[in-house]
């Protein structure tokens, strides 16, 4: 990896003035050195109950192999605006694009990696825009519309899907105990608890105590009926997704045995990857692995 001096990190802030309501979205931007032949861009999308902090290990070294990469707190989480409305998976992806292409002028097509949440805005990305995506790597979610989906949103495994569902009542329950709750995810769902440091849970209460977060957060499960509308349509109109994909999973994944026929029912061209050594949480449990999966799949040096 090359030494941190020689990669340029930049945390910004812009507003979508085409958007509705306006909005303002905050995204972290790491250029490869200059040294560096550049290789494209990666944007990284991130889950809950996290944000952009949630990928601080694997942004360096995905930069360091030459790529601009792109990590932005979506609508309604972090340093992001957090309007009463627009969470489907859709309007965020819209919002994402739209970052890119008039804001960032970026006009060749990107690599999206997108984690939980994550997934499955990068799957209505690539339905909405699939000329302006490279490649996609997702996971770690069951997709809205998807027989998995169907089969688990009420199981035990996926309680707080329908706890969400209401936001009023459970941002009423949760506000002021942020922390034993988003901390509950993090130990239940990690192969290795450990690497979430207090400084870490205290970085992610911090910015889910934010004024509307948790509104957001949870009116973002309470859009997932919506988003499986959508994901029918898009497949029952247009057809699988043939942008190239891999679905990446922690090996101790509540979800791993599942992840390859989700993907098969809407990606053409699909892989599944795991993960030793990690359970949900791959870019902070292991992210020495994520990057080399990453890497080698973005790149065509992946043999699996």
């Amino acid at each position: 990896m090359a030494s941190s001096t020689t990669l340029v990190q930049n945390h910004r802030q812009v507003w979508l003035q085409r958007s509705s309501p306006e909005i303002r979205l905050y995204y972290i931007e790491c250029l490869p050195p200059a040294s560096t032949k550049p290789l494209g861009t990666i944007l990284l999308i991130h889950g809950f109950p996290e944000t952009s902090y949630q990928f601080r290990k694997v942004i360096p070294p995905l930069a360091s192999a030459g790529y601009r990469v792109l990590a932005p707190d979506y609508r309604g989480a972090g340093y992001s605006s957090k309007p009463p409305s627009g969470y489907t998976k859709k309007d965020i992806a819209t919002d994402l694009h739209t970052l890119l292409t008039t804001h960032l002028g970026i006009k060749e097509k990107v690599h999206l990696v997108g984690h939980d949440i994550g997934g499955m805005i990068t799957h209505a990305y690539c339905a909405l825009f699939p000329d302006s995506v490279e490649s996609v790597v997702w996971g770690e979610c069951p997709l809205p519309g998807s027989t998995v989906y169907e089969n688990t949103k009420h199981s035990p495994t996926l309680w707080h899907f329908d706890f969400h569902s209401v936001p009023d009542l459970s941002v009423q329950l949760v506000q002021g105990r942020e922390r034993i709750y988003i901390k509950h995810f993090y130990d239940r769902l990690a192969q290795c608890p450990e690497v979430f440091t207090n400084a870490d849970l205290d970085f992610y209460e911090t910015q889910y105590a934010m004024p509307g977060a948790l509104r957001a957060a949870f009116t973002t499960y309470g859009s997932f009926e919506e988003d499986a509308e959508h994901n029918r349509q898009w497949r029952q109109e247009q057809g699988k997704v043939k942008v190239r994909s891999m679905v990446l999973s922690g090996a101790g994944s509540f979800i791993a045995e599942e992840a390859e026929n989700m993907a098969a029912e809407f990606y053409e061209d699909t892989r599944h990857v795991t993960v030793e050594g990690s359970g949900h949480w791959i870019a902070e449990e292991q992210p020495e692995l994520f990057v080399d999966k990453v890497l080698a799949f973005i790149e065509g040096k992946d043999k699996s």
